[in-house]
């Protein structure tokens, strides 16, 4: 491989290592997804996550009940109206979650090498020697030699809070286990995760439903995190259900995948799927290590070519305890950028974590200087090359607006859309400058009332790279005429200009429908 096939051309190198970052008005293109729970669901907490660059709000249903996750979601559109940065909203669902129930919640020392037993019986009291577990078909499903992990919320391998168990024998319904490391295990509930293991309880359990049903149709939810997503089946039962709500059929559903099942029929899922998210910690316990990487950057590589948004988590845990990354994190962030990720995900450290604004932060930084490195040219010529000849209507388009602002250093791309779908056509490409989508409200009717829709596909392209939705007055509808578009492209390159990312005398790339033809044009701004 010649040099200037490397990803860091020479201009790069050390000069820019030196400089110190700068903050700018978006402080990355990468977005952040933060988990909102004890340490980070006030108003104030909420409006330092919004500011530092959280762009959604992922609400864990495996924790806590739906009036808790409603009161922290009032506090966030609290938080949205003053710091008047837009949040989407995440419904993440508990699945098929196996668990050891520990009725008293005393804590529970595990000792190495020393056996303990895994029970279906949950009436039973959880100790050292014996501990109850959620799920009746466990011995049905591992055999001796299979490793079985046990512990809570961070399984990053070097926490004393968690156990790793061989599985010696299988009596009846009982799994017999050797302790592989000396552990103490604290709080009522604690996560059983099996290598490798296949069990046959439901991607949507019925608790999941109900929260659904309730909460996510109260509160129109913008995605939703099928956990424990298995096969392409999960996501089409998940899209049947939702459409018996008429709140919910735009929800996009992301399917997590977090297991060697959904690895096998990654293809098929992510066709049905709106969007991926590759669930690390899971997947940690089900790849040997030395395959983690290789998976996250095939199933990025697959996300990208398909223009479909995929997400990384895991990438900080240390920063639930420290103010800073290990420099494995910080390098780990980066290479997600690089391998294409449109979003990190960052559970524990901002759930309950002790940093949760410093780590938002602190990952948007390392997001923004790994964009610079990041070799748009390369990867222009892949995505054009997978989708081939002849290109659809949208596609060219999409794709020269992003050839054309490159080649004119446009300092951003304008893109009129309702749908939203221009937009991340556009941002398929990865432009090196953000795209602005002024999503314009169709006005449509159900004969009973009218309403306006526009603002579901706003907060939906709030996890795609690159994109920043802003929504264009009402009262200019689409289809008028070519002057209330100029008033629309005025008001885009003044909220441009107030934000600093467009200056007097910059290039500006428009991309949008004037009557059934798509235009793209360069717009040289005067002072």
């Amino acid at each position: 491989m010649h040099s200037s096939h490397l990803l860091l051309e020479e201009p790069i190198r050390m000069a820019s290592i030196l400089e110190p970052s700068k903050d700018s008005f978006f402080p990355a293109l990468t977005k952040i997804v933060g988990t909102l729970g004890p340490n980070s669901r006030s108003v104030d907490v909420i409006s330092g996550c919004l500011k530092a660059g959280m762009s959604v709000a992922r609400f864990d249903f495996s924790w806590h009940d739906p009036e808790y996750h409603q009161e922290t979601l009032e506090n966030l559109m609290t938080a949205v109206k003053l710091t008047k940065k837009l949040c989407a909203v995440m419904l993440d669902t508990v699945g098929p979650e196996l668990r050891v129930v520990n009725k008293n919640g005393q804590a529970i020392s595990l000792t190495e090498d020393s056996t303990v037993v895994l029970t279906p019986e949950e009436g039973k009291e959880a100790t050292s020697e014996l501990l109850p577990v959620n799920f009746d078909g466990l011995s049905k499903v591992v055999k001796k030699g299979d490793t079985i992990f046990i512990g809570q919320y961070l399984f990053t391998g070097s926490e004393t809070t968690s156990a790793w168990l061989e599985v010696s024998e299988v009596k009846g319904n009982d799994v017999v286990c050797v302790i592989k490391n000396s552990a103490t295990l604290t709080g009522a509930l604690f996560t059983l995760h099996a290598s490798q293991m296949c069990i046959d309880l439901p991607t949507l359990s019925d608790k999941d439903k109900k929260f659904i049903s309730s909460w996510g149709v109260q509160n129109k939810i913008d995605f939703l995190s099928l956990s424990f997503t298995r096969h392409a089946e999960d996501v089409r039962h998940a899209r049947e259900f939702l459409s018996k709500f008429g709140d919910l059929h735009q929800t996009q559903i992301f399917a997590k995948i977090e297991n060697a099942e959904g690895l096998h029929q990654f293809d098929e899922i992510l066709q049905e799927a709106d969007g991926i998210i590759l669930s690390r910690g899971n997947l940690g316990i089900d790849l040997p290590p030395e395959k983690v990487f290789l998976f996250q950057k095939a199933a990025l590589y697959k996300c990208n070519m398909v223009g479909k948004p995929a997400v990384v988590t895991r990438v900080v845990d240390s920063m639930t305890n420290n103010l800073r990354p290990t420099r494995a994190e910080a390098t780990d962030v980066a290479n997600a950028v690089l391998d294409g990720s449109d979003a990190i995900l960052l559970g524990a450290e901002t759930w309950r974590g002790l940093y949760p604004i410093e780590t938002i932060s602190t990952v948007g930084r390392i997001c923004a200087e790994a964009e610079k490195a990041f070799n748009q040219d390369m990867y222009f010529k892949k995505t054009v090359k997978h989708v081939g000849e002849p290109m659809s209507h949208l596609e060219s388009i999409a794709s020269s607006a992003v050839r054309a602002a490159i080649k004119v250093k446009a300092s951003v791309i304008i893109c009129f859309t309702s749908s939203g779908k221009a937009a991340r056509l556009i941002a398929k490409y990865r432009p090196t400058m953000p795209v602005l989508s002024v999503v314009i409200p169709r006005l449509k009717t159900n004969q009973l009332k009218w309403s306006f829709s526009g603002v579901f596909e706003a907060r939906q392209s709030l996890i795609v790279r690159g994109l920043f939705p802003m929504l264009a007055d009402p009262r200019h509808p689409a289809e008028s005429t070519s002057a209330t578009n100029e008033s629309v492209l005025k008001v885009a390159l003044d909220h441009g200009k107030a934000s600093g990312v467009i200056k007097s005398h910059d290039r500006v790339v428009v991309c949008q429908k004037v009557g059934d033809a798509s235009v793209v044009k360069i717009i040289e701004l005067e002072d």
